[in-house]
C-alpha cells in the first residue's frame, strides 16, 4: 500500500495547471489526495482529483466549478474591493486577487481557460465571520459583495455557509463539488484572529507586497 501511495505522489504533483506552481501542495494521507493550500490573496484551479484547503475568518472564499467537465477552484479574499481611488492607492492594487472583485473574475477566467463553460458553473461561498469584534464588520461587507457579484453575473449559487462569529476551515474537492467545513474554536480561533488583524494592517500599509498565512 505504501508503495502504491508513493508512486502516486510524484505523478499527482506534476498535474498542477500552469500558473499555479507557486501554490503550496502536499499529500494528505487522510483524504488520500494532493491538497493545495491557499492563503489570502491566492486562488487555485484544478482539473485533477485533489483538494483545495484554506482557513477563513472575516475573509470569504468562493468555490466555483464546471459541474459537467469537473474543473473548479477556490479563491480567498480579505476585502470586497480596493479602497483605490477613494484613498489614492495605486491603480495596480486593483489587479491583486486578494480583493473580491478581481478574485472572482480571475478565478472564473482561469476555469474557463482550463476548459470550463460559463453556463455550467456552480458556486458555493464560505466565510465572512464577524471575528474582528473591535473593527468594522468586514465579513458582512464581503458576504454582501459576493452575493451581489453572483447575482449580477447570473451565476448559479448552490450552497453557502457564511456569517456567524467563528473562523472556518474549508476543504473543497473541485472534481465532485464536495465541501467539508469545520468551525474553529479556542486557541486556533484566537491565533487566526490575531493574524488577520496584522494582515489587515499590512494590506492597508503595503497592499502590493506578500501575504501572511492565517493558520
Amino acid at each position: 500500500m505504501n508503495e502504491v501511495l508513493a508512486s502516486r505522489r510524484p505523478a499527482a504533483a506534476q498535474n498542477v495547471l500552469p500558473g499555479f506552481e507557486h501554490v503550496r501542495r502536499y499529500w494528505d494521507p487522510t483524504q488520500s489526495c494532493m491538497t493545495a493550500k491557499i492563503l489570502p490573496g491566492e486562488y487555485y484551479v484544478s482539473d485533477q482529483d485533489e483538494m483545495i484547503s484554506t482557513v477563513l475568518g472575516s475573509c470569504v472564499s468562493a468555490c466555483i466549478r464546471d459541474r459537467q467537465r469537473q474543473i473548479g477552484g477556490m479563491n480567498h479574499f480579505m476585502l470586497p474591493e480596493p479602497v483605490g481611488e477613494r484613498d489614492g492607492w495605486s491603480s495596480t492594487v486593483s489587479r491583486a486577487a486578494r480583493y473580491g472583485n478581481d478574485a472572482m473574475e480571475q478565478l472564473i477566467n482561469r476555469i474557463l481557460k482550463a476548459g470550463g463553460q460559463r453556463g455550467d458553473l456552480e458556486v458555493k461561498i464560505f466565510g465572512g465571520g464577524r471575528v474582528l469584534a473591535q473593527m468594522t464588520d468586514i465579513g458582512r461587507r464581503n458576504i454582501a459583495f459576493v452575493r451581489r457579484y453572483i447575482e449580477t453575473e447570473k451565476l448559479n449559487l448552490v450552497a453557502e455557509d457564511v456569517g456567524d462569529v467563528h473562523p472556518r476551515q474549508v476543504q473543497y474537492f473541485p472534481q465532485t463539488g464536495r465541501v467539508r467545513v469545520r468551525l474553529m474554536h479556542g486557541l486556533q480561533e484566537s491565533r487566526l484572529v490575531d493574524t488577520e488583524k496584522h494582515y489587515l494592517k499590512r494590506l492597508a500599509n503595503d497592499p502590493i507586497k506578500g501575504e501572511v498565512e492565517l493558520f
